[in-house]
């Protein structure tokens, strides 16, 4: 497997048209993003969408809760940003100071790669669990489900040194280690069971797998041990000490974009997260594509903490879009902003490249940025003291998943098929 992902890394480098590989790099941006999601608002406003009608004046309402979820997290007005950090304080445990305790200094470069290290694979694990899977932590007697369960099991996974080749190093993350990754040893770190079934399983090991390929195939950038905190050492060479969140993401989206096991592709270029929809307009190749790399970004806000805890700036944060996933997306449809045009379609399982599930994450990227302004005007703050990370986090998809769990007992308003690689 590895060579062939090797061998076409190189391939790609020596045979690839330039077009092609312009086109791709116009949609990994996150302003192809907000731009292609918000034409697809408009046209929807329009009337011209066959999946959803938009009720703008549902959108108060929207707002007003979010506020009030914000409120009730966040009391004292201090919110972090939507990140994989939070799933990893589940239940109030201490579990990063546990970690720092065991790394190098917080002032060592190796501090940060394993930081790094650790959200990057717990980033790429966090899909949909499926309804019925939970986790137990042993140490704490915890029992947790869905994107906190994911989390908690695949930190734990790291500290046992699952995703590293060298048994005397186990908080790390090497592109040996992730190659060696097989179901049944990540069927165990999660505790998967015929009663206790996550979905996407074989989905992830692939991905894991695909990380290490690719990581090992790019030493000038991961280094000779295939490692994914090298990406710190890489946007921070000759000692930068500040970078904007467009590199982080964009290293992100060219370095790691050739995991994505997508048959979404212009020429010979993947595109990742990134899908044909016959509305979107564009120059050249791009027509007809809209991206979203909503793991991607994910994995950016993610990376966010452990820059800035090294004392790098980043700077640019609401460059990034909100991410459109089943939380924020179900938030719109369950406050009335978006409805569907045919209420069976509910009681659909969709796949992730249809039409109507593609133009449900776009008007969730676009109306996501709509409703950041109206819950920054009702808590009386502006994007420079809230930016979009943390009306995510406070927030937009909590009260998706409230409103989830009030409606269908945590269930999202549409159903679509998880391949453990999207969502």
């Amino acid at each position: 497997m590895s060579g062939t992902v090797r061998n076409g890394t190189a391939d790609r480098s020596a045979r690839t048209p330039d077009n092609d590989v312009a086109a791709a790099a116009l949609l990994r941006t996150s302003t192809a993003v907000r731009e292609r999601s918000r034409r697809l608002l408009e046209r929807a406003r329009d009337g011209r969408s066959p999946w959803f009608t938009v009720h703008d004046d549902a959108l108060g309402v929207a707002a007003d809760i979010v506020v009030e979820t914000t409120r009730g997290r966040y009391p004292d007005g201090t919110i972090p940003f939507h990140s994989r950090w939070r799933h990893f304080e589940a239940g109030g445990v201490d579990r990063l100071g546990a970690l720092r305790d065991a790394l190098p200094s917080t002032n060592s470069p190796d501090h940060t790669r394993a930081l790094i290290d650790v959200v990057l694979v717990s980033v790429l694990l966090d899909a949909g669990a499926g309804p019925e899977w939970s986790y137990r932590e042993e140490s704490s007697g915890l029992v947790l489900t869905r994107s906190e369960g994911l989390g908690v099991a695949s930190w734990q996974a790291f500290t046992a040194g699952l995703f590293s080749d060298d048994a005397a190093q186990p908080l790390r993350v090497h592109a040996a280690g992730l190659r060696a990754v097989t179901i049944e040893s990540l069927g165990g770190a999660f505790q998967v069971s015929p009663t206790n079934p996550l979905t996407g399983l074989a989905g992830r090991v692939e991905l894991l797998r695909r990380l290490g390929d690719v990581l090992a195939d790019e030493p000038t950038v991961f280094g000779p041990d295939g490692r994914p905190g090298r990406l710190f050492d890489h946007l921070t060479a000759d000692g930068r000490g500040t970078v904007t969140a467009a590199e982080i993401l964009g290293s992100v989206l060219t370095h790691l974009g050739p995991i994505w096991p997508s048959d979404n592709r212009i020429g010979s270029v993947p595109l990742g997260d990134c899908w044909p929809h016959r509305a979107v307009t564009g120059p050249g190749l791009t027509a007809g594509w809209i991206p979203f790399h909503k793991l991607s970004q994910w994995l950016t806000y993610s990376l966010l903490e452990p820059f800035l805890w090294s004392g790098v700036e980043v700077t640019g944060l609401d460059e990034l879009t909100g991410l459109p996933e089943y939380r924020n997306g179900g938030l719109f449809l369950d406050t009335g902003v978006l409805t569907l045009r045919d209420e069976d379609w509910a009681d659909v399982e969709w796949e992730v490249g249809d039409q109507i599930v593609i133009e449900w994450r776009a008007l969730t990227v676009a109306l996501l940025d709509e409703i950041a302004g109206l819950v920054r005007e009702r808590l009386g703050t502006d994007a420079a003291t809230m930016p979009l990370a943390c009306i995510l986090e406070g927030g937009t998809w909590a009260a998706g998943r409230v409103l989830a769990t009030r409606l269908r007992n945590g269930l999202p308003p549409l159903s679509i098929r998880s391949t453990g690689t999207v969502f």
